[in-house]
């Protein structure tokens, strides 16, 4: 049972300046323990947690001691507990959450338990931004056109939405049209410090998309979990975590002129994935901090889950203050936030002689090495510098598909496709940019790689050059301060001149929203076999993700998509190659165009101003006349529409009793699919468009719903029957089993059948037969994808047996009762002669008891093969959960009998 907190001693006041208290907080230096001055900053945000939190039942003493004495336990792989201060929705993931809680009210009714303990417990702050699609482009009316699309497809959505806000304490729901979610975070919701009742606490946040982390480059310690622990956070749960290694990462020096932000990061990606940072935090320092702005800072941040780390954290210092005043947070605010920090020495001020911090590894990077940039065709981490870039291009067409190939034939590689474009003759090549799009929260909340964007297109305007007008460019801002400051400095208008109109506020071609290309691009490229590009500003670039047309997809700055753009191909080389001719005919390099630091940073200081913030987000909470429309039932209970195609109860708690199900192996089981290395959660559960061809499409079709009505995957993760049937339909997915052939098919073992993989689920279901997934390395990387394991369960997985898995994708697997096992090191399905063909048994005890946290499994085939696996069971919490058959189902029981 819990017990009052035993660190009440150390509960101090806060003294203002000019007298009285801010609050009173739990004091670290109080602890007189030598040990807490070493400690990372990002070490001592668990730290302060934990004595907050300590109750000995969730929270325990030890768990302060083992935090403590980091240095020695983190290398151990202990478990902590973690109480986050708030939750963060975006509302693709937030639909299937707010349908989880509406259905554990259901549950809990129906085992006679009080209802309304399902209520947040923590603040739940929900974002509506990945339902706009870039339907409507290069047009001046194109936001408020794809506006009124996305709230026609999405009235049911945003209505569940509505009312999820109304009929659960504790959540905000942003709504839609107002900015990124992670922008929004960073510009407005990011509290730096919490004052709840007189109680001072630093802000902590999880959050159901990878990019989370982004507000760590605010200081705030935050990073993606999976929609179902999530859950569990906003319910009081403590997230059982191991205790992660800190990487020390030391900046020197100032970029040179002419680099970005996103050179910057692209390169830090590069490095951080090479020195192996799974599972761990990367925390920056050194002089180079002083020469990097906020927003340089939360780009790096953002794009942790590319690098593979928990988070990329930048302490709390001047320059976080100055962005804070910057983005309209009250002073009153700011002297609370640094008075708090400096108490509880969790400030870092350069001025000062610096405490030597203890890091589990070092790296070093001077800032002024960084060159120009961009990462592709098919992978974050692959980056190629634009001096390269014309030599690697044509090393792709060359090579063997693959990550970095597309098996072009010499003799095709140059082949020239005539098409006329709205009755205008035109050209399509290998490496024609087809899709150029500004957009994405790593970018859009840096104003200067935006005004930079709009600077390259005010000297190309100036000098004549245009945009191919069949490249769909767009420009999604992350929030309306974007607009405001490029209306203020008159570029705007460059930016239109070239086809990048605003398109709308929120997530598009990033997470697949691109929208359709041109019906004529299209078909030459579909009927020519033509490599097109995308160019984006984007953190994700999976093949497949971004348009299914463009197998090359390049992570560029916002400067160099409109370079890529008014260049019209990937196969340039900047350097030696004009990007076009302008209005005398004259040659115009990339030189020409290219703005240098001083010109952005002069025109970033006179235009981003605090005054924009603020109206931006005093708007957001009046909503907009659309959303302010909607209609939603009132109730605490939510009555399911039977007939609904955007929301539908899912089976989860179907026959749930009090008593748990217990632990259990798998028998006699036959291999659903068998994968190689680095199978995303954009194969495992695409966000994107639903193809005709799709057993989703057939579900939406007999429901009477109309092709061009289907919307995204994205849109309907409300509906578990179309995400079950979503489940593995990316079109681009390699299935060892189709021998080199690609797309969402499968073999039925027993009878030979190519079968969809749904089909063939539901075939094995029928037949009474459970199923496993063979897989390589990186099982589940990307986006944090809750339906990537709910998909799989519904469809009767009960085992994924891989390499290696993404973090937050295996904590999602084992909150859905699937068990995750890993090959030993050095063994794959290939090295253990594993052709799939055959039936697999896992044993394991019926007690949970017998278990242990990462115990060897034996594995045993039909065949006589017999292997040993790792449990990827990582904590004795997760064991609790499969137990109890999964996450929900272990919080409803507590709830209950609490």
């Amino acid at each position: 049972m819990a017990t009052a907190n035993p660190f009440q001693k150390i509960l101090t006041a806060l003294e203002k300046p000019d007298g009285g208290e801010f609050g009173k907080y739990y004091s670290l230096p109080a602890l007189n323990d030598p040990r807490i001055d070493k400690l990372p900053f990002s070490i001592k945000i668990l730290l302060e947690s934990a004595i907050r939190n300590c109750d000995e039942f969730q929270v325990k003493s030890k768990d302060v001691e083992k935090i403590i004495d980091w240095e020695n336990t983190s290398p151990k792989q202990v478990e902590i507990p973690f109480k986050p201060a708030r939750v963060l929705l975006q509302d693709f993931t937030g639909v299937p959450a707010v349908v989880d809680l509406a259905c554990m009210r259901d549950a809990m009714n129906n085992l006679k338990g009080d209802s309304n303990k399902i209520n947040p417990l923590v603040p739940v702050d929900l974002v509506i931004d990945h339902s706009v699609q870039v339907d409507v482009a290069r047009s001046v009316n194109a936001v408020q056109a794809n506006m009124e699309l996305e709230f026609q497809r999405n009235k049911e959505r945003f209505g569940f939405l509505k009312w999820g806000s109304n009929a659960f304490h504790n959540m905000l729901v942003v709504p839609p049209g107002s900015g990124i979610v992670h922008q929004v975070n960073l510009e407005y919701l990011g509290r730096v410090v919490f004052n709840t009742d007189g109680l001072l606490y630093p802000d902590s946040v999880v959050g159901t998309d990878s990019h989370t982390t982004m507000i760590d480059g605010l200081g705030v310690a935050g990073w993606g979990v999976g929609g179902i622990e999530a859950e569990a956070t906003m319910l009081g749960q403590p997230m059982s975590m191991v205790l992660p290694g800190v990487v020390g990462f030391k900046l020197l020096g100032k970029l040179r002129d002419g680099v970005t932000a996103t050179d910057l990061v692209l390169t830090v990606t590069q490095m951080l994935r090479k020195h192996g940072v799974v599972g761990k935090f990367v925390e920056f320092y050194g002089e180079g901090m002083s020469e990097l702005s906020l927003a340089d800072r939360a780009t790096i941040a953002n794009m942790s889950p590319e690098y593979g780390a928990t988070m990329g954290f930048f302490p709390v210092d001047r320059v976080t203050l100055q962005y804070l005043k910057l983005t309209g947070r009250s002073d009153d605010k700011v002297a609370l936030i640094e008075s708090y920090l400096r108490a509880n020495r969790m400030f870092v001020d350069y001025n000062e002689p610096q405490v030597e911090r203890v890091y589990s590894s070092y790296l070093e990077l001077n800032l002024n090495e960084v060159e120009p940039c961009i990462s592709g065709p098919k992978r974050p981490h692959d980056r190629v510098t634009l001096k390269e870039m014309k030599v690697d291009w044509h090393a792709c067409l060359d090579n063997r598909v693959g990550f970095k190939g597309f098996a072009v034939p010499k003799e095709s590689q140059n082949k020239v496709v005539e098409f006329t474009f709205h009755g205008t003759p035109a050209q399509l090549r290998h490496g024609d940019v087809v899709i150029a799009a500004i957009t994405s929260c790593t970018n859009t909340s840096n104003p200067s790689v935006m005004l930079g964007a709009a600077l390259v297109a005010k000297k190309a305007c100036e000098l004549g050059l245009e945009v191919k007008p069949w490249i769909k460019t767009s420009l999604a801002p992350g929030s309306g301060v974007v607009t405001k400051y490029l209306q203020k400095s008159g570029l705007q208008q460059y930016l239109n001149q070239l086809g990048f109109h605003i398109v709308g506020y929120g997530c598009t071609t990033c997470i697949g929203n691109s929208g359709d290309i041109d019906d004529a691009v299209a078909s030459a490229i579909t009927e020519n076999d033509i490599v097109a590009a995308a160019v984006l500003s984007g953190n994700r670039n999976f093949e497949g993700r971004v348009h299914p047309l463009t197998r090359a997809n390049y992570l560029a700055s916002p400067p160099l998509v409109v370079a890529y753009a008014l260049a019209g191909t990937v196969d340039i080389d900047f350097e030696t190659e004009p990007i076009g001719l302008g209005k005398d005919g004259k040659k115009i390099f990339f030189r020409d165009i290219w703005p240098s630091n001083e010109e952005v940073a002069e025109v970033v200081q006179s235009n981003v101003l605090p005054h924009m913030f603020m109206a931006t987000y005093e708007a957001i909470t009046k909503g907009n006349p659309m959303w302010n429309q909607l209609s939603v039932p009132d109730g605490t209970l939510y009555a399911w529409d039977p007939k609904s195609t955007y929301i539908h109860e899912p089976p989860y708690f179907k026959d749930m009793t009090m008593s748990p199900p217990g632990a259990h192996g798998v028998k006699n089981a036959y291999c659903l699919l068998n994968f190689g290395d680095s199978i995303t959660t954009d194969h495992i559960s695409p966000a994107g468009s639903i193809h005709k061809d799709s057993p989703a499409a057939k579900y939406l079709l007999e429901r009477g719903v109309d092709r061009r009505d289907f919307n995204s995957y994205g849109s309907r993760r409300g509906n578990d029957e179309i995400m079950a049937r979503g489940t593995f339909a990316n079109i681009r997915l390699v299935n060892k089993f189709l021998k080199g052939e690609v797309g969402p098919k499968t073999i039925h073992i027993p009878t030979g059948e190519k079968l969809s993989v749904f089909d063939a689920a539901m075939r094995y279901r029928s037949e009474g037969h459970a199923t496993i997934i063979l897989a390589g390395a990186e099982y589940g990387s990307g986006s944090s994808r809750d339906w990537a394991a709910k998909g799989p369960m519904l469809l009767g997985v009960k085992a994924v047996i891989a390499k290696s898995f993404e973090r937050i994708h295996r904590s999602n697997l084992v909150g859905m009762g699937i068990i995750p096992l890993c090959f030993k090191t050095g063994e794959d399905a290939d090295t253990l002669g594993l052709t799939g063909e055959e039936r697999y048994t896992i044993d394991l005890p019926s007690s949970v008891g017998e278990i242990k946290p990462g115990q060897d499994v034996t594995v045993v085939t039909d065949n006589g093969k017999s292997f040993v696996c790792t449990l990827r069971f990582d904590t004795e919490v997760e064991l609790a959960y499969f137990d109890h058959g999964g996450i929900l189902q272990y919080v409803i029981r507590n709830l209950i009998k609490s």
